[in-house]
């Protein structure tokens, strides 16, 4: 019985493989592009409200809070367009995983669930970003492309 199951289940699990995993895979990348590109826009903004919050909301440890705004904003818009486009992609994941996670640890509101939702999200983010640096960012991605062309070469 288990073994016909398993049987009867190769076929769907290989359509989902070879067809299905390439779309949810890129609209991974497109999702937190999206967001994490539009956070970015958003602290460019208004410049000045920014530096405030980085200043007397958000507490990145380690960081003057100058410098850690410029990380912040930086990180979003220049590694969510990798992100989408696939280029550098588990780099991209990587980095922007790190700039999710100081967001968490920064905002000491978030951990006394005032923000329950906020917390939700970034814990979404971040396990999205996780696939992508474990299984890669799929076949409609510039990395795929490049891989491809490497292999034919050799």
């Amino acid at each position: 019985m288990i073994t016909q199951l398993i049987r009867a289940s190769e076929a769907p699990i290989a359509f989902i493989e070879n067809w299905l995993k390439p779309f949810l895979l890129l609209g991974i990348r497109l999702y937190i592009f999206y967001v994490f590109f539009r956070s970015g826009l958003t602290k460019l903004a208004d410049w000045d409200t920014t530096l405030a919050l980085f200043t007397d909301e958000y507490h990145v440890p380690l960081l003057p809070p100058a410098l850690a705004a410029v990380m912040g904003a930086g990180g979003e818009l220049l590694l969510s367009p990798l992100f989408a486009l696939g280029i550098a992609s588990r780099f991209a994941a990587a980095g922007l995983f790190v700039v999710n996670l100081m967001a968490l640890i920064s905002y000491p509101a978030l951990f006394e669930f005032d923000c329950p939702a906020g917390v939700h999200q970034h814990f979404f983010w971040g396990t999205l970003m996780l696939v992508i640096l474990c299984v890669g960012p799929g076949r409609f991605a510039f990395d795929a492309w490049l891989a491809a062309r490497a292999r034919a070469r050799a």
